[in-house]
C-alpha cells in the first residue's frame, strides 16, 4: 500500500476517534485534547513531508537541466573535434610532407624549407611552386574568406654563405616569396595576406640535432578569422 495513502488513513482514523471521543459522554476532556493534538501533529508532519517532496522534485528537475546542458556541451565538443580531425586530413599535402592541422583554434599549414627553398636562398624551387599551388587550392577550398599570416622561420645556425645578413632577413624574404607566388600565380587575394619573419626565434623543436633544425626551417601559413 502507498505510504501517503496509509498516512491519510491514519489521519482519518484519528479524526474518527476524535469524533467518537467527543460524542461519548464518558470521554474525559484530557483524552479529547490529546487526540486533537495527535491529529494536529500528524497533519503538521504531512505538510512538512509534502514541502520536502516538493523541494526534492525541484532539485531533481534542476539536475536534469544541468545534465542536459552538459550533454549538449559534450556533443558540441565532439562535433568540433570531429570536424577538426576531418579537416586535418589533406592527402594532397601529406604526400608532399606538408603538415596541416590546428593550433589554438586556427588552421596552420607548415611547409618545410627543404621542398621550397635552397640553402640560404629565398627563391621558390620548381618543387616549391608545385607545392604552393596545392596549398593555395586547400586555402581556397577550406578557408576562402580567411586572413593568411605567412610566417617565415629558420634554424639557429648563423648565416654564412648567403646574400642575407641575418636569419630574420632570410625568413622574411622567404615569407614574401611565398606571398608573391600565391598572389601572382595562384589567384590568392593580396588583401587577405600578411607576412612576418621570425628568424630562429619560434622553433617547433628546441633540439640541436640536424633533424630538429630541419623541422624549424619552414614557412607557416596561419589562417585567422575573416576581418569584419
Amino acid at each position: 500500500m502507498d505510504y501517503r495513502t496509509t498516512t491519510w488513513k491514519r489521519v482519518l482514523a484519528l479524526g474518527l476517534i476524535c469524533v467518537g471521543l467527543g460524542a461519548s459522554s464518558c470521554t474525559s476532556p484530557e483524552a479529547y485534547r490529546k487526540a486533537m493534538e495527535e491529529r494536529d501533529q500528524e497533519i503538521a508532519r504531512l505538510r512538512e513531508e509534502r514541502a520536502q517532496l516538493k523541494n526534492d522534485r525541484q532539485g531533481l528537475l534542476q539536475q536534469i537541466d544541468d545534465l542536459a546542458a552538459q550533454l549538449r556541451e559534450a556533443n558540441s565538443t565532439i562535433s568540433e573535434h570531429k570536424d577538426a580531425i576531418e579537416a586535418s586530413s589533406q592527402p594532397e599535402l601529406d604526400g608532399l610532407g606538408i603538415d596541416y592541422g590546428y593550433r589554438n583554434g586556427m588552421a596552420v599549414i607548415s611547409i618545410p624549407s627543404s621542398i621550397t627553398f635552397g640553402s640560404g636562398k629565398a627563391d621558390l624551387s620548381k618543387e616549391g611552386k608545385d607545392a604552393m599551388r596545392k596549398v593555395a587550392a586547400v586555402l581556397k577550398k577550406n578557408h576562402p574568406n580567411g586572413v593568411y599570416s605567412i610566417e617565415g622561420h629558420t634554424d639557429t645556425d648563423p648565416i654564412r654563405k648567403s646574400s642575407f645578413k641575418t636569419n630574420r632577413e632570410l625568413s622574411l624574404a622567404r615569407a614574401t616569396a611565398v606571398l608573391t607566388f600565391l598572389v601572382e600565380d595562384c589567384d590568392i587575394a593580396d588583401e587577405q595576406c600578411v607576412v612576418a619573419g621570425y628568424g630562429q626565434y619560434r622553433p617547433v623543436d628546441a633540439g640541436t640535432t640536424a633533424a630538429a633544425k630541419a623541422k624549424n626551417r619552414r614557412v607557416e601559413i596561419v589562417v585567422h578569422a575573416a576581418r569584419r
